[in-house]
């Protein structure tokens, strides 16, 4: 730019400057759903990107670290997870619950390189009393560091979620995964059901819902509206959306079936729509580029951005599935010119 302009200088129009923000609906259904995903891509960009500068600054990426602190042995069946029991070509074995100053230690780490959220993911259908006990401290110590909190252990009653919510969690993980009617081709030994009455349950102890799924499961594009429509459609949006790419992990079912089925394979810029038609239909929620990122070009991702994605994951794993090298992302951010929360 002349004049001694430069991008930096410019100031950001916040969202207090704009116009007022468009409703929150939460009456999304599937065919409008469809509808938004088959969009002219243009227009469709430009929708999510409008979206996005009324709630966010569209240079600001979220970043959060996710550690296993309990992996594997897990006696749910979900086709596409590596933890489960009943999965015994999936190489990943049993291993106890992590002691409260390792995942210190841990979270300290990530603090320190610019985690924002610490979440920690434990392999469990739900878990134990003695359990719950030690993830509650675990809990109070990385809020102590001044951090995000979040975690994911499986199905919650509603006692269980309010020691959490007493411990200090910001945040609780719980997925849908797929839309209600593909759930079923999936897994068998959770109910669709269980999971909203679990996202009831944390809702009713006053944390936030981290809740998403996975595309590139064998689902049909209908059932990709589904997932998001489902989301968009509960009572309140969650306020993390994480957005997941099967990661096809040897020795899981997914992973044994055709690849090159219909379904199995999602092309990058059909993913980048279902990326959009998240920030559209949840306005709010942070919209989080999660799982598959190892395989997606820099291009891919900045679409994914684009598109409304302000959230990633930091380091070299997601729980037992790879991740991009942390040193990636921050290049791949600085050549954008975005920032991190907080920096």
């Amino acid at each position: 730019m002349s004049d001694g302009i430069t991008a930096a200088s410019l100031p950001y129009v916040s969202p207090t400057q704009a116009p007022p923000p468009s409703p929150i609906r939460t009456d999304w259904t599937r065919d409008e759903v469809a509808a938004l995903i088959a969009l002219p891509f243009p227009e469709l960009l430009f929708r999510a990107q409008s979206v996005h500068r009324e709630h966010f600054d569209p240079s600001e990426m979220q970043i959060s670290t996710l550690l296993s602190i309990k992996t594997g042995g897990c006696p749910e069946d979900c086709a596409y997870c590596p933890q489960s029991a009943m999965h015994e070509d999936g190489g990943v074995k049993a291993s106890r619950l992590m002691a409260v100053e390792a995942v210190m230690k841990e979270a300290r780490a990530a603090r320190d390189a610019g985690a924002a959220r610490f979440c920690m993911g434990a392999a469990w259908r739900s878990p134990k009393e003695h359990d719950l006990e030690t993830v509650c401290a675990m809990v109070e110590g990385v809020k102590s560091l001044g951090m995000e909190t979040c975690v994911t252990l499986g199905m919650l009653d509603n006692s269980q979620a309010h020691r959490l919510r007493d411990a200090g969690l910001d945040y609780y993980n719980h997925n849908i995964d797929t839309s209600p009617e593909y759930y079923g081709e999936i897994i068998s030994t959770r109910t669709y059901q269980d999971r909203l009455d679990t996202l009831a349950n944390v809702r009713d102890a006053g944390i936030n819902v981290c809740c998403g799924g996975i595309v590139g499961m064998g689902e049909d594009e209908n059932d990709r509206a589904g997932l998001i429509a489902a989301l968009a459609s509960m009572p309140r949006h969650p306020e993390s959306v994480p957005i997941n790419m099967l990661v096809r992990v040897e020795g899981t079912p997914l992973a044994k079936k055709d690849a090159q089925k219909d379904g199995a394979v999602v092309d990058p810029i059909e993913f980048v729509r279902i990326i959009a038609a998240a920030r559209i239909t949840m306005p709010t929620s942070r919209v989080r580029l999660a799982a598959g990122r190892e395989d997606m070009n820099d291009e891919a991702q900045t679409l994914c951005f684009l598109a409304g994605a302000n959230s990633i994951f930091y380091g070299e794993k997601l729980l037992t599935t790879p991740n991009p090298a942390a040193s990636r992302d921050m290049r791949l951010l600085q050549r954008l010119g975005m920032h991190t929360s907080g920096a």
